[in-house]
């Protein structure tokens, strides 16, 4: 089949290296004498319908060097709502597109594999800051999101010392700790908690104990917000409420950690939550360039007809994986690294 016009859409949350992906897809395109449709606010536009713009050269121009996404985003799941996937597809056809662009993390591409199972014609492209998607060795937004709380911690080691103060920096996600590792490491934290292993909050306490009896007048804790201590069941959360696609907002770790250390530990403790810093502002140089090869791979897929795969990054090269293989499976941080990570417990 010959594709003459393409959809793009981005969902979930954003991340550095959106638009780097979007501009790329809109070049290759270009090279091919295809047409770009860019669907704005996501599946949520594409539900509704009425919501798509042509992406032109001179709409892309210089816009790789942003943050965000100029198509905008969402957390709509149109498999929750009536006849939500018969409308997406309806309103494909309606704009004429022949072939869909999304890309996204495990949720977007979810709905992707979906359509692509409904006779769809339809790519991936990996994205998530939190480098926690399967079948791709990174993800863009990640990189960017590790200098931005890599930096944070750097800059609390010097107030927290200088007030002889522990300081809780809680940092993004739910159920991998990649962003919390890396920065933790490379920013010198004391003390690095992440959701793949429950923690023992007595022994955070004593870890700072120890550091005071050494003379360390101040601690730094990495916390990943979807870290648990031992003794609570699940995570901890802002309030009951629940995306489309099930999931809870999560936050207040690094507060409750907070209020437990001051107490056993007498030393004035704050936390800090980077929250959505870290998605914000200019890419790096690694994810404008990682956003780009993806989003001219995901071209590639589609002049090739390899609809339903995703496009991924295996040590240097641009291939790609069935989308199916890419969903379902978190990556989490290997056990190994993380006995490494321990070594610097306290230190």
């Amino acid at each position: 089949m010959k594709v003459e016009r393409i959809g793009v859409l981005t969902g979930g949350g954003d991340a550095p290296g959106l638009n780097a992906v979007i501009r790329a897809i809109v070049v290759t395109a270009h090279k091919h004498g295809m047409e770009v449709m860019g669907i704005m606010r996501g599946w949520a536009g594409l539900l509704e319908g009425g919501e798509v713009k042509l992406l032109t050269l001179p709409n892309v121009d210089d816009i790789h060097r942003t943050g965000g996404t100029v198509i905008g985003t969402s957390r709509t799941n149109p498999a929750k709502h009536p006849d939500g996937m018969g409308q997406i597809k309806r309103n494909l056809e309606k704009y004429h597109i022949d072939a869909l662009i999304a890309i996204g993390g495990d949720d977007t591409l979810g709905i992707a594999q979906k359509l692509h199972n409904a006779g769809i014609n339809v790519v991936g492209v990996p994205k998530t800051i939190d480098n926690d998607l399967s079948a791709t060795d990174y993800t863009f937004g990640f990189d960017t999101s590790i200098n931005i709380s890599t930096e944070a911690i750097d800059r609390l080691h010097t107030t927290a010392k200088s007030h002889d103060r522990v300081l809780v920096v809680e940092i993004m996600g739910r159920y991998a700790g990649w962003l919390t590792l890396t920065a933790g490491m490379a920013g010198g934290a004391h003390i690095i908690l992440l959701p793949e292993e429950k923690f023992d909050m007595n022994e955070v306490v004593n870890t700072i104990k120890e550091r005071q009896k050494a003379g360390y007048n101040y601690t730094i804790v990495a916390v990943a917000e979807g870290a648990v201590p031992a003794d609570v069941g699940d995570f901890i959360t802002k309030d009951d409420k629940v995306d489309e696609f099930g999931h809870v907002k999560l936050g207040g770790i690094g507060k409750r950690l907070a209020k437990v250390i001051e107490k056993k530990t007498g030393q004035e403790t704050r936390e800090m939550v980077l929250g959505h810093l870290q998605r914000g502002g200019a890419p790096s140089a690694f994810d404008r360039m990682l956003g780009t090869r993806l989003g001219v791979k995901a071209v590639k897929l589609i002049v090739e007809e390899k609809f339903g795969e995703m496009a991924s990054l295996r040590g240097t090269q641009m291939t790609s994986v069935p989308i199916k293989d890419a969903i379902g499976k978190l990556k989490l941080v290997d056990k190994e690294l993380i006995e490494e990570m321990k070594l610097f417990m306290g230190r």
